[in-house]
């Protein structure tokens, strides 16, 4: 450990030389109130920035307790802080001179999202905060400008560091409140299945987004509305609509609010930032969006229950190809996402293979179910249900055949949802209702193993790189993510690619099935932190 003072010397001795003796300065320094570490210097000023960290004791910080006493306060305070950091170095950046990158200031933007981050972590048995950030050493050419990085790092810096991480500089109220909002979300996500819910949207939530391009709520909209309550320890009695377990069909003409409410029960596994307008749409954390995904691999997964008897003979029960059909590919996310033990899925028959979700009576008496290699998701749909506990919320427009089998029906009207399942069952009742295959289906198979530890472990050189919010490529595979619509933020893409690396190099080994090693990484990860899966 060296203090400033020993910095403020080095940066003075290696001004106007070349650009790597910024190296010697890495090193961990005092700053009275808090320590600056400097993690990796970048090679020149037009490379990827330098990355530092600030590190402040948590009697110095000197945040509350009872404000890091859970994981989802914990979570909800490191979000906060983080915003409030991103607020004061937007500020500071760029106000040192210099080439390339000189004089930046970056760390992690958040969006409507309460997500983990490794950006700002605390440490819950002494409230030790880190801040993890980037800075563009400053350069002439590729000389070294080092009192242009003084100024930076003693002038602007400590400033930024005062406004934001210590309790006694921030605006406490807001903070407060911010942990307010994340106990009365966390309250409701907890009480959601012992309540007989899979979602809740509150009464007065702002559901539609900015734009397509924007997770900011829009302005001057119909807000939802609807007659249930809920009791929360900070809120108070809050209405709003309790969607139940089982099959709930979403209905109503277009753009009365159908695939807005659906996108934002999507988007509901996650805490929303006060203000956002999605504070109180709480869904079910294990609820997965469901959907078409032509071209998509797959890879020994048993599709089965939904694709049987192909006309080429391929086995279903391990299906494998480079690219999928509609139906096949929605065939393997519903078996995945059975795999993952989700309770919830999410389906717009928008983005869905229409084979897949349905074959009408006429359909049925034309074409034979032996001649059919399809079974489709009407079919199975109360099975899913009722033997294995898994709920579906479906967005229909124009399909009326999923009246027959859903446990709730609701009309979207002007974005106020009307409960019309009385009603839409007595119509129905003039309608036939899809047959339903005779024998029952065995369970599908999750035994897929994989080792992939020492091929990987054979490369000298490992590179994981994120391709915006997309997708994430380890050497030269690429993992194509574009219809994983949960996915909100770059750096969540970033977490994904290194736990599949993490997996690949420590627990694929050939013996243990998927839900295991992804049981162990999680473990790993709730008992190390995220920033373990980094280190691979």
């Amino acid at each position: 450990m060296k203090s400033s003072s020993n910095l403020k010397s080095l940066l003075k001795n290696i001004d106007r030389k070349g650009y790597p003796a910024y190296k010697s300065t890495q090193g961990t320094y005092d700053f009275g109130t808090y320590f600056l570490s400097i993690d990796h210097v970048q090679g020149d000023p037009f490379a990827s920035p330098s990355k530092l960290s600030i590190h402040v004791k948590g009697r110095s910080a000197g945040f509350p307790a009872s404000f890091y006493d859970t994981k989802y306060k914990q979570v909800a305070l490191c979000d906060h802080l983080t915003r409030l950091f991103y607020q004061t170095l937007s500020k500071i950046s760029f106000r040192a001179k210099g080439s390339g990158k000189s004089g930046l200031f970056s760390v992690s933007k958040c969006g409507q999202q309460v997500l983990e981050r490794t950006a700002c972590t605390i440490n819950p048995s002494n409230g030790d905060i880190s801040v993890h950030f980037e800075a563009g050493f400053p350069a002439n050419g590729r000389t070294v400008n080092a009192r242009e990085l003084d100024k930076m790092l003693f002038g602007l810096l400590p400033d930024c560091v005062s406004s934001s991480l210590f309790y006694k500089n921030i605006d406490q109220k807001m903070l407060e409140s911010v942990i307010y909002i994340s106990e009365d979300q966390h309250t409701i996500r907890k009480n959601l299945s012992s309540m007989g819910l899979v979602a809740f949207i509150a009464d007065g939530s702002v559901l539609p987004r900015e734009s397509g391009i924007s997770q900011k709520p829009l302005r001057n909209c119909v807000k939802f509305q609807s007659p249930d309550t809920f009791d929360l320890p900070h809120h108070g009695t809050i209405t709003g609509m309790g969607i139940p377990k089982g099959i709930t069909l979403i209905v109503g003409g277009g753009y009365h609010g159908k695939s807005t409410l659906l996108k934002a029960l999507e988007l509901g596994v996650y805490d929303h930032v006060k203000g956002d307008g999605r504070e109180f749409v709480i869904t079910d954390p294990t609820a997965m969006k469901i959907r078409a995904e032509d071209g998509r691999s797959i890879t020994n997964t048993d599709i089965s229950m939904f694709i049987n008897n192909l006309p080429n003979g391929k086995n279903t029960v391990f299906f494998d190809t480079e690219d999928a059909s509609g139906s096949t590919s929605q065939a393997a996310n519903v078996v995945e996402a059975m795999e993952t033990d989700s309770s919830l899925f999410l389906i717009d028959e928008d983005t869905s293979a229409t084979n897949f979700m349905i074959r009408d009576e006429l359909m049925q008496r034309v074409v034979l179910r032996d001649q059919e290699p399809i079974t489709p998701f009407i079919e199975r749909i109360r099975e899913l249900y009722e033997r294995y506990d898994i709920s579906s919320i479906i967005v229909a427009g124009s399909c009326g055949s999923y009246f027959h089998p859903a446990d709730h029906i609701i009309q979207m009207d002007q974005y106020v949802p009307k409960d019309i399942t009385t009603a839409a069952k007595d119509a129905a009742k003039d309608f036939p209702m899809v047959s339903l295959p005779k024998k029952k289906h065995p369970d599908p198979c999750f035994d897929r193993c994989f080792k992939a530890g020492n091929h990987l472990k054979k490369e000298r050189k490992i590179k994981m790189k994120t391709l915006g919010k997309d997708a994430f490529s380890i050497n030269k595979d690429t993992v194509d993510l574009r219809y994983v619509e949960q996915i909100t933020d770059t750096e969540q893409t970033t977490a994904l690619g290194y736990a599949l690396l993490y997996a690949k190099l420590h627990l694929m080994d050939g013996k243990k099935d998927l839900r295991t090693v992804a049981d162990e990484l999680m473990q790993i990860i709730e008992t190390k932190g995220l920033s373990t899966i980094l280190d691979s």
